[in-house]
């Protein structure tokens, strides 16, 4: 799988590992920054990793930032993503599963390396289930989507 990385400065102290265990899953990554520690704005790096989901030059897309939420907030503003904060692995597996979330946000500030990795982990691991409850309520979401952007 095909998966884009971005963070923030404050994610930036768990990019390393999470490319890491990516590459060590078998996945090819697609690092888009942020490079240091050095203060920059979440949005960009969420861009950058939600337009590259959205273009399909990556099936799934990680941003780590300070708490998860500003990335995962921003991400959600780009058409056909569905991302989400999560710090446990049930809900990042059951995003995946149940709702086909594509991108996983995670705060470097909430969550600890280790537990950062066994999320990141349940997150790779899953595949949509393509059960029909599940198809009906994703093709809501995406008609949702379609209706705010006819507005403009």
């Amino acid at each position: 799988m095909r998966i884009a990385v971005g963070c923030d400065h404050a994610g930036f102290p768990l990019k390393a590992n999470a490319i890491e265990e990516l590459r060590r899953l078998g996945d090819e990554v697609i690092d888009l920054g942020t490079d240091s520690e050095k203060a920059v704005d979440y949005p960009d790096f969420a861009q950058s990793v939600a337009e590259a989901v959205m273009r399909g030059e990556a099936e799934r897309g990680l941003l780590l930032c300070g708490s998860g939420v500003g990335a995962s907030v921003a991400a959600n503003k780009v058409p056909g993503v569905r991302a989400a904060t999560c710090h446990d692995t049930f809900s990042a597996r059951q995003g995946v599963e149940d709702d086909d979330m594509n991108v996983l946000c995670l705060g470097a500030r909430v969550i600890g390396p280790e537990a950062a990795l066994e999320v990141i982990r349940a997150f790779e691991g899953a595949r949509f289930s393509n059960a029909e409850r599940h198809a009906r309520r994703l093709a809501k979401v995406r008609a949702l989507e379609e209706r705010y952007q006819r507005r403009e």
